[in-house]
């Protein structure tokens, strides 16, 4: 292992699940901006509809999502239903157009119940076209996975679920305040194939407190068990002065950088070794899995969701801090459940910020986005089809010379990682 690929992994750099990332967003953009372009929308739009679910039964220790600990009913059910009011909202400026894709996320979507999520599915369905094919995704504690519910997730029409792992060793589940044994998540995927849910995920990660090498291995191996069309495989990011619940985990129980690295390493050979392909960074399918013929093909795409093969002309968040795309730039609801839920009850669409792109934003966000999912650009093409000169990226081009004088990346017209750094 050389000293290059160990720096390279401590320098900090976006995970560009958008360009430009949220912290350029701002208040310039709000409800009325947002409901003008919602309006403003073709007819024939496609569209991806995000629903965030800020809720958890107990709090991850390594959690760094938009959620928090309700042991009530009440809250929940109220949150559903400003869910289906601000469906409403967003209906009345954009309603009749076809959904090709639903994702919930959180959080902890069943946390909501089966109950209260067939209610918005109703809502949307009431005030959108459901396309034939249409994708519907949900993201589950297996914990919470019972029989009831996956009745409920089979008549919303759900056709791929992503169970939470992370890992399958106790003294690592136990490290990160989540005990969950393999027999729990095998449970939850036998009872959404019962009911015909077919398509399953499922998430690890890698970077656990007191996790090692034979355990990264050891919980892959437990995970393809389950047989899964697609895997995730992502990096324990420590922000304690961020997420202060994180402070539960001891530095010193973090690998360092270059077992890090190891890890990563590691698993992306066992996944290899069991007949699972890369797609892009961090995640992994079957062959014949709709993500891996996307990547082949030069079809893959990015959003804050990850890898995806939605096509959708627009990304329609829903919920507590969900954030959205449109053809005119992004938008982000009220991060706090108490602000988004003041503007749903006004009546209000709850944007707080966001950003108008332009079309240099666009090309340099469809730069990125290949980058990330193809490992290379020809900038070339890129800049004839944007109307773009030659000079449009020599200060990039200038910038990224070190790395190709490292033989870290490729530049010959095209610009592409070597093989080895796609894992830093």
């Amino acid at each position: 292992m050389t000293d290059t690929p160990i720096l390279l992994a401590e320098r900090t750099v976006p995970r560009y699940t958008s360009y430009p990332t949220a912290p350029h967003f701002s208040a310039d953009v709000g409800p009325d901006q947002y409901g003008a372009w919602l309006e403003a929308l073709p007819a024939d739009a496609t569209l991806s509809i995000y629903l965030h679910v800020p809720f958890c039964a107990s709090m991850c220790w390594y959690c760094g999502c938009h959620t928090k600990v309700v042991r009530r009913r009440e809250p929940v059910e109220a949150y559903a239903r400003r869910l289906v009011r601000e469906v409403e909202l967003i209906g009345e400026r954009a309603g009749g157009r076809r959904i090709v894709h639903i994702h919930w996320g959180g959080g902890t979507p069943n946390m909501l119940g089966g109950a209260e999520m067939l209610k918005v599915t109703e809502a949307l369905k009431g005030l959108f076209r459901f396309d034939a094919a249409i994708e519907h995704a949900v993201e589950l504690d297996p914990r919470h996975v019972t029989p009831a519910l996956v009745e409920t997730l089979a008549k919303m029409g759900v056709t791929r679920t992503s169970l939470g792992v992370q890992d399958f060793s106790v003294h690592v589940q136990e490290a990160i305040g989540r005990v969950q044994p393999f027999n729990v998540v095998e449970q939850a995927a036998e009872l959404l194939r019962g009911v015909g849910i077919g398509k399953l995920n499922v998430d690890l990660m890698y970077g656990l407190p007191k996790q090692t090498l034979r355990d990264v291995r050891r919980t892959v191996l437990l995970a393809e068990a389950l047989k899964p069309h697609r895997l995730a495989l992502f990096g324990y990011a420590h922000v304690p002065w961020f997420k202060s619940h994180q402070k539960l985990i001891h530095d010193t129980d973090l690998p360092s950088p270059a077992e890090r690295l190891e890890q990563a390493e590691t698993a992306h050979e066992t996944l290899a070794g069991v007949g699972y392909v890369p797609i892009g960074l961090d995640h992994f399918a079957r062959p014949d899995d709709e993500l891996a013929v996307a990547a082949r093909s030069g079809r893959l795409h990015r959003n804050f969701q990850g890898y995806t093969t939605d096509e959708a002309d627009a990304l329609l968040g829903i919920g507590a801090s969900s954030i959205g795309r449109v053809p005119q730039g992004f938008i982000q609801n009220a991060p706090d459940i108490a602000g988004w839920s003041r503007a749903i009850d006004a009546g209000k669409l709850a944007t707080v910020r966001g950003i108008a792109v332009s079309a240099d934003d666009k090309l340099r966000a469809s730069i990125i986005e290949r980058l990330m999912c193809d490992f290379s650009v020809d900038l070339d093409k890129v800049a004839a089809s944007a109307g773009a000169d030659d000079l449009t990226f020599g200060e990039e081009l200038t910038a990224l010379a070190p790395l190709a004088s490292q033989g870290l990346i490729e530049i010959a017209g095209r610009t592409s990682p070597s093989p080895r750094p796609r894992v830093v």
